[in-house]
């Protein structure tokens, strides 16, 4: 056995049994029937599969993704300025960087609970707007699809802004001193010169909030309150609430297949050339 082999023998092996042994088992429950009291019995069956083609369910399934989607374009939308401005930052630049990964300093269900207290009735918000006399009655900011947003946005900005910083902290300063010397103004440049450079960056940000996103569970059980089910929910409520392992299962492979096609999807637009 040649050396190469060897080394790679560890990484191999921990695949094999982190992944496609618990693969493995969660298609074969997926391909079962669920039990008179729960769990799985034979015989083989594609039932649970076909449970995913109800209305119900896709509609659940629309709403992940158009909630994944949201926020991932809303991360975007926040990060690729605030990475700009820490790329170009002539003082205080590490500074700016740990003040992004601050929130990795606390635990993730802490800060989602935080925002409960901040959004809820007697919340923060909803005190200072009556303080203030902008509104009578406290608005309803919490248990609902902005919520949710706003929680994902929150918590997978970070991985947005970083990619796209260490992107843009290679970008040649030349490229973009030469456009302005060419009379291209500062919005031009950054359209046509920074954007398009920073691509990489922007799709393994748009892929490290993305797929979280998609399958996320503990904001939209949180800040969603039962009233936004996605499709982390789904999987969750079918393994214990209903215990019908056999549909839960099926739905988390048809979501890793999702994920998969997505990451494709990425991965051969990373590929294209620049134009």
């Amino acid at each position: 056995m040649k050396l190469r082999t060897w080394f790679l023998l560890p990484a191999w092996l921990s695949m094999v049994l982190l992944f496609a042994v618990p693969f493995a088992i969660v298609l074969a429950y997926s391909l079962m029937t669920r039990g008179v009291y729960g769990g799985i019995e034979l015989p083989w069956t594609l039932e649970s599969y076909q449970r995913l083609f109800d209305a119900l369910y896709l509609a659940i399934l629309w709403r992940s993704f158009a909630m994944a989607l949201a926020a991932t374009a809303l991360c975007l939308l926040l990060a690729f300025p605030a990475a700009l401005f820490i790329s170009r930052a002539a003082r205080h630049k590490n500074l700016y960087l740990q003040l992004v990964m601050l929130p990795f300093w606390t635990s993730f269900l802490v800060r989602t609970y935080a925002w409960i207290f901040l959004l809820r009735d007697t919340g923060l918000f909803n005190t200072a707007l009556q303080a203030l006399g902008i509104i009578h009655s406290p608005l309803p900011l919490l248990y609902n699809d902005g919520a949710v947003l706003l929680g994902l946005v929150y918590g997978y900005l970070p991985f947005m802004v970083l990619p796209i910083y260490a992107t843009l902290e290679r970008l040649d300063p030349a490229l973009v001193e030469a456009a302005a010397d060419l009379g291209a103004r500062p919005l031009t440049t950054v359209l046509r010169i920074v954007v398009p450079l920073s691509r990489p960056g922007i799709v393994a940000g748009s892929v490290l909030v993305f797929i979280p996103c998609l399958g996320a569970y503990l904001t939209p059980d949180l800040l969603g309150g039962g009233r936004t089910v996605m499709v982390g929910n789904l999987v969750q409520n079918q393994f214990t609430t209903a215990r019908d392992w056999p549909f839960g299962a099926a739905v988390s492979i048809a979501l890793m297949a999702l994920v998969t096609l997505v990451l494709v999807v990425f991965l051969r637009r990373e590929s294209e050339p620049l134009v």
